[in-house]
């Protein structure tokens, strides 16, 4: 199976869904966005990665920036903050340059390694497209994180591949129906920067009815 360029879902609205499904409806179905500090630092990150040349030799490594992506096969489409390509006698030709490269792709994150999959799964979803675009293998990849300013090397295995999989056809099922999964509060709702607009509170049983909510903070 693969999809038309119509309906490919943005790669980064992995990190998104994985977060919370009904925060990547509200801003990828319904279109709501809104800036807070942490998506503010997080723009400031990704534009430090993107500066300088495009593509960059240095020795036995070449750097792309800002490179486009895209996969038929799980719909999905981005950009890669960075890929670099390391000399390797098991890589692939690069027009213009002498030898055979291996891709290792870096995305750029603010904070600190998270407890769950949603930056590991954003990455090999870099590394899925990379490999059909370039007919090769990936076995790993990085992501570098602003506070401790190093990276953590994601191997992708084939059960994260099979979660990607997974989770993207989730991402496609939803988007197909427009439906936007209802508010479940917890910890992570302090740190998402669209919390005003999905109300969280109102999913909360035996607290509030939305006609009462309405009646304190809009009538």
């Amino acid at each position: 199976m693969s999809y038309d360029e119509n309906d490919y879902l943005m790669i980064s609205g992995i990190q998104h869904y994985v977060f919370c499904p009904r925060q990547w409806a509200l801003i990828h179905i319904e279109e709501q966005w809104s800036e807070n500090y942490l998506t503010t630092a997080g723009k400031i990150l990704h534009t430090k990665a993107h500066d300088g040349d495009l593509i960059e030799k240095r020795g036995d490594l070449i750097i792309f920036r800002s490179l486009k992506v895209r996969s038929a096969k799980l719909g999905i489409s981005g950009e890669c903050d960075i890929v670099e390509f390391h000399k390797s006698k098991n890589g692939i030709s690069i027009q213009g340059y002498d030898g055979t490269w291996t891709p290792f792709p870096v995305e750029y994150k603010r904070g600190k390694v998270k407890a769950d999959d949603c930056d590991r799964l954003q990455l090999s979803a870099q590394a899925v497209c990379l490999e059909e675009m370039l007919c090769t293998k990936i076995p790993s990849g990085a992501i570098f994180y602003g506070e401790p300013r190093r990276r953590e090397v994601v191997e992708f295995s084939a059960e994260l591949r099979n979660t990607l999989t997974d989770t993207v056809k989730s991402m496609h099922d939803l988007y197909e129906r427009k439906t936007t999964p209802k508010a479940s509060k917890g910890k992570h709702c302090q740190s998402c920067s669209i919390k005003d607009l999905c109300v969280p509170s109102l999913g909360e049983k035996d607290k509030t009815s939305v006609i009462k909510y309405m009646e304190a903070h809009i009538l």
